[in-house]
């Protein structure tokens, strides 16, 4: 039988907050508490050298609080209005909380298609990445402000799902109103029994989910499991838990109830299947002999090893490498256009802003973002 993971197994962390843990309904106002409850247990995380990010709700609500807009559902561009208020206050307030604890907060707005078209997610990875590296925790929310569809907060379990594949995080942690999925929905059944163990997502196991139960939070159990599969298919565990409690992270780390979706996969292995044989190519690089020998030792393919670039492609698209012989040696998301990588192929890194008049990255195809043949 499958076992749970515990929290000390993972490197890399999303949690997801929900509107309804963060702000209080009836006064409109953050519960303060509660909040730094979680920063304390993000801080001793992150002393622990885990990197962590937090896709955290809250500005839509936050913003009808800040503009004392009356109770009752908002038209699109009230939402978005007061999105870009409350934007503002969960900012600061994730600042603040910590930066009690020294540790840096940052902001990334990021809307679905920064997560689904390849050019805008190579960035948004990018960006996430180097402030990982800079022991930032990136707070992470959906751009209501210029979404184009009806807002809904339940979106940001998928967002958060989305992000963690994108992150390559090892773990994604729901916060939720409920303590994990049930048999069938506790509100309506009270014999519901609590499944503290998903090995896999089944027809089963989507039938059992209910909708929303709380005012602020709208996707209910439904939209957690359509983030888990999300999740798991990308090689990456979920666990559902309840954030009405102090501490929260530090209640599941001790073995608190909660749902646990577990994966076979693992982020890497994942996210090279999806580069090698979901992604249809655009374009060829052909590299040279020791650029070869380079990839086969771990490294990510420089411009100057590129000898000759083939076909029409857009910055993210997937490419096949070729050796010189014509051999395919693997295939990756290029950084850059056709056009631009022909610019600066056989130059070193160094020559790319005298060449395009932009310092781009300094890989053409980074081995995060590669497979190679026999991986």
């Amino acid at each position: 039988m499958s076992k749970a993971p515990a929290l000390a197994d993972f490197r890399r962390i999303v949690v997801k907050v929900g509107s309804s843990l963060l702000v209080d309904s009836g006064a409109g106002k953050l519960k303060q508490p509660w909040l730094a409850s979680l920063a304390d247990d993000i801080a001793k995380l992150h002393k622990e050298k885990r990197d962590i990010l937090v896709v955290s709700s809250g500005a839509i609500a936050l913003g009808r609080s800040v503009l004392k807009l009356p109770k009752g559902p908002l038209k699109l561009e009230e939402s978005q209005a007061a999105a870009a208020v409350g934007q503002i206050a969960l900012a600061r307030t994730w600042a603040e909380v910590l930066g009690k604890h020294d540790i840096t907060a940052s902001q990334v707005l990021v809307t679905l298609d920064d997560t689904e078209e390849r050019r805008r997610y190579l960035n948004a990875r990018s960006t996430i990445a180097k402030l990982l590296e800079w022991r930032s925790v990136p707070v992470i929310n959906e751009n209501d402000t210029v979404a184009t569809t009806e807002i809904r907060y339940g979106d940001n379990d998928r967002l958060a799902a989305r992000v963690a594949t994108m992150a390559s995080a090892d773990l994604l942690v729901l916060l939720s109103d409920i303590d994990g999925l049930y048999d069938s929905p506790p509100a309506a059944n009270a014999k519901a029994k609590h499944i503290p163990l998903v090995p896999r997502i089944t027809r089963e196991i989507e039938a059992m989910a209910g909708d929303a139960a709380s005012d602020h939070s709208r996707g209910g159990m439904r939209t957690k499991i359509e983030a888990g599969k999300i999740a798991t298919t990308a090689g990456i565990h979920m666990v559902i838990a309840s954030g009405h409690v102090n501490n929260p992270l530090a209640a599941i780390a001790s073995g608190g109830r909660a749902t646990w979706f577990l994966t076979p996969a693992n982020p890497v292995t994942a996210r090279k299947k999806w580069i090698a044989g979901s992604l249809e190519p655009k374009g060829v690089l052909t590299i040279d002999a020791g650029a070869v020998a380079a990839l086969r030792r771990g490294k990510s393919l420089l411009p100057a090893g590129v000898i000759r670039v083939d076909g029409e492609f857009g910055r993210g698209d997937a490419v096949v490498i070729r050796g010189p012989d014509g051999a395919e040696i693997g295939r990756g998301l290029v950084a850059y256009d056709a056009e631009d990588a022909a610019k600066i192929m056989r130059r070193p890194s160094g020559d790319i802003m005298l060449i395009l008049g932009i310092q781009g990255r300094s890989e053409m195809v980074h081995r995060d973002d590669m497979v190679l043949g026999g991986e």
